[in-house]
């Protein structure tokens, strides 16, 4: 079996990528799921305070963004017949999909201590088992291949079958919970259909996909010159910052639709519009941006899609209760997300050598640990943000009708807090420029491979 898995780093096969893609469709069946809902299924079904549902998602981020470091530690020493990374894949999918789903099921009770304690463990312990599938998963592309333009096509598939999983979860979660009997029970039987299709999706990543990658330097590497090596990477910390920044924005831009819809729009219905706009838009942009990643460089093709955002947030400003303007931004804002969300790991990716060129240090497990606890950090915050800002604005859940400031307090965490990120996050890739020397790199680190 191991045999018809081998794959030319310099041309991985389309059926591969979409093998790998197929990892990410997992994860957003699951994480997408909760990005859009689970803020809404705890204020709106089960009737927890926003604030304290914020603090929750953001103080459990920060303890997974720990175990993200243990686990790119065990990556990194793992060994087996199937490799580093890949095995985990096999080792996690079953834990991971059982987890999901217990999510759904808070228990009935006039205690809300108790239900408070039944999310933050069940919340901590699916996101444990996301990060230690998650990160392999992550390794794994720098394992396929080092060839930079097959990273940014493997990422561009994963972008790809992420939003197949965001449209998924975008246009059937609500209709799947009212067909399986509407309430929390629907919500349960809903999320244990997605948690059944994620765990099979991670098996066919599995299946599909070998690491074919050796470093360099074959030696074992200890805990304390590997972080060292990290921290004396400078372009690892400009992803890192990248990806933090972004993520902020994404956990505010999923999180928000839901309430956009039933409380600025006033047409619930509407929900499921406002994130097809976001996705469909990307399909198209990522087709072609292969060619546009191969002309500009990871970079600027990044700094295009923020400009993008900006002039979305801009122009739904002229009028944020117009449903065919807001339609029209969510459209630009897609276009915007599709070169980020296609170009963060590629570039988390190219940082892994950079390291190993500058250090002699190769490290791809703690590289994409810290990164995912970037991300973490960033989705994290960006919910937390959500929950805060509308506890701040007096949200109650499952009212009707919402006070003004609880409205402008939703207007907030979708426009005006994403505009000031999307600005930031432009300014800090001005300082990224490994596009340019990456080429160097790998010559110079080929030349150390033949000379030793």
């Amino acid at each position: 079996m191991e045999k018809n898995l081998e794959i030319d780093v310099n041309n991985v096969p389309f059926k591969n990528r979409i093998g790998y893609g197929a990892g990410d469709f997992a994860s957003n069946l699951i994480f997408t799921g909760f990005s859009f809902f689970l803020v809404y299924f705890y204020t709106d079904i089960i009737n927890i305070p926003a604030a304290i549902v914020g603090t929750i998602m953001l103080v459990s981020r920060l303890f997974d963004g720990v175990t993200d470091i243990i686990m790119g530690v065990i990556v990194d020493r793992t060994k087996s017949r199937f490799g580093k990374a890949r095995p985990w894949l096999l080792w996690m999918a079953v834990p991971f999909g059982v987890s999901a789903a217990l999510v759904f099921f808070v228990p009935e009770s006039n205690n809300l201590t108790l239900q408070v304690a039944y999310i933050f463990i069940t919340y901590n312990l699916v996101s444990l088992f996301y990060t230690a599938i998650n990160i392999p998963y992550g390794v794994l592309n720098s394992l396929i291949t080092n060839n930079p333009y097959q990273r940014s096509l493997l990422n561009i598939a994963r972008a790809f079958m992420a939003n197949v999983g965001v449209i998924v979860v975008g246009q059937l979660v609500m209709p799947l919970v009212g067909f399986l009997g509407g309430g929390k029970e629907g919500w349960q039987y809903a999320f244990i259909i997605l948690s059944i299709i994620s765990t099979l999706l991670f098996l066919i990543t599995f299946l599909s996909s070998k690491e074919n990658v050796q470093p360099h330097n074959a030696q074992q590497h200890e805990l304390k010159p590997a972080l060292g090596a990290l921290v004396r990477n400078r372009y690892w910390w400009l992803a890192l910052l990248f990806g933090i920044l972004l993520f902020v924005i994404m956990g505010l831009t999923f999180n928000s639709p839901v309430y956009y819809g039933k409380y600025i729009l006033k047409d619930p219905s509407s929900i499921g519009t406002l994130i097809m706009c976001l996705i469909i838009p990307q399909f198209p942009t990522l087709f072609i941006m292969p060619k546009i990643v191969k002309r500009w460089g990871k970079r600027l093709t990044c700094q295009f899609g923020l400009i993008c955002l900006a002039i979305s947030y801009l122009l739904i400003q002229i009028d944020p209760y117009n449903m065919d303007l807001v339609f029209a931004s969510n459209i630009i804002k897609g276009i915007g997300l599709a070169p980020l969300i296609g170009s963060f790991f590629a570039i988390l990716a190219d940082t892994v050598e950079y390291g190993e060129w500058k250090t002699g240090l190769r490290t791809e497990g703690l590289v994409y640990s810290a990164g995912s606890f970037g991300s973490k950090v960033g989705i994290g915050l960006g919910t937390a943000m959500v929950g805060w800002i509308l506890g701040i604005g007096g949200y109650v859940g499952s009212s009707a009708a919402q006070p003004e400031s609880a409205l402008n307090a939703i207007l907030s965490v979708s426009i005006y807090y994403p505009l000031i990120i999307t600005v930031l996050t432009f300014i800090v890739l001005c300082f990224y420029k490994l596009d340019k020397i990456f080429p160097k790199i790998l010559a110079d680190l080929d030349s150390e491979k033949m000379g030793s």
